[in-house]
């Protein structure tokens, strides 16, 4: 005897039909358009946070340390600091555990690593004694710090990612504590240096809110091979910096504060664009020429 057929009731639907079910539960509606959430931005990994940490508590002893007139240690923290920050980003990548929390989480750390703690190094070493003007430059430094990693979350995806606009604030930190280190290390007292600290405090806070284009090295590959002169290269560079780490390191940051204007005068000479803001498909391919 054949089976008995049961036709489904006219103007019958299901709710969630089969194999979209799940999917949709988990889907978010925003502004009509329908997102499933990942799970990397949900949810918050201990290894690339612990680097964060880290960053966030040389800032802080670099702080301590200013107040403590130990400048050597704060300028030390500040570079070591940059080094964590560099490590997190990659190590989340390598390990697939990027999340939302963790790039709120490293901006508010470099706020403390990059901003607060070189503006403040730079006003207990040399420019209390300049008074309101020492702690306007140093508060000019502070708040383009903020502005600058402001912008940098807001325009992550429009921005050309061989570029940083604007000077980077872990470089800027850079430049006001490898002056402050290499000072030291030739034995130069801060109030006799104070216009000089104003200068590259004031420089370094303007350069980081500026369109000034400055070379990421993002799109440098380091999974490709390379020729043998390379790791030979990176030997030279080695012994150069443990040779004279105060004067290399202020020497190396010094020029690449200068590279972006040197980038923005060779756009410009060239006819290329001077913003690196992408706006449309075509000034990213105009750039690859």
């Amino acid at each position: 005897m054949a089976p008995i057929l049961k036709r489904k009731p006219k103007g019958s639907f299901k709710l969630f039909p089969k194999g979209m079910r799940k999917n949709t539960a988990a889907s978010v509606q925003e502004g009509g358009d329908i997102r499933t959430p990942t799970k990397p931005r949900r949810g918050i990994y201990l290894l690339p946070n612990a680097f964060t940490t880290a960053a966030l508590f040389c800032g802080f002893y670099a702080i301590v340390m200013a107040m403590n007139q130990s400048f050597d240690h704060s300028a030390l923290a500040i570079f070591v600091a940059m080094v964590l920050d560099s490590l997190d980003g990659r190590v989340a990548r390598m390990t697939n555990t990027q999340s939302e929390f963790g790039a709120q989480y490293d901006s508010l750390s470099d706020m403390i690593s990059f901003g607060a703690a070189p503006a403040l190094v730079a006003y207990e070493w040399s420019l209390k004694g300049m008074g309101k003007l020492g702690w306007l430059a140093a508060f000019v430094y502070c708040a383009g710090a903020a502005l600058r990693l402001a912008r940098f979350n807001t325009n992550i995806g429009v921005v050309d990612k061989r570029y940083f606009q604007g000077l980077p604030s872990p470089a800027a930190a850079a430049l006001v504590a490898g002056f402050v280190l290499l000072m030291e290390d030739l034995h130069f007292l801060g109030r006799d240096l104070s216009w000089s600290t104003w200068s590259i405090t004031l420089f370094a806070g303007l350069t980081m809110v500026t369109n000034v284009p400055f070379y990421s090295f993002k799109d440098v590959n380091l999974r490709k091979s390379v020729p043998f002169i390379a790791p030979f290269l990176i030997v030279l560079a080695y012994v150069a910096v443990v040779s004279d780490p105060p004067k290399v390191l202020f020497g190396l940051f010094v020029s690449y504060g200068l590279s972006g204007y040197v980038v923005l005068l060779w756009r410009w000479r060239k006819g290329r664009p001077v913003s690196i803001v992408q706006t449309s498909v075509d000034d990213h391919h105009h750039d690859d020429k």
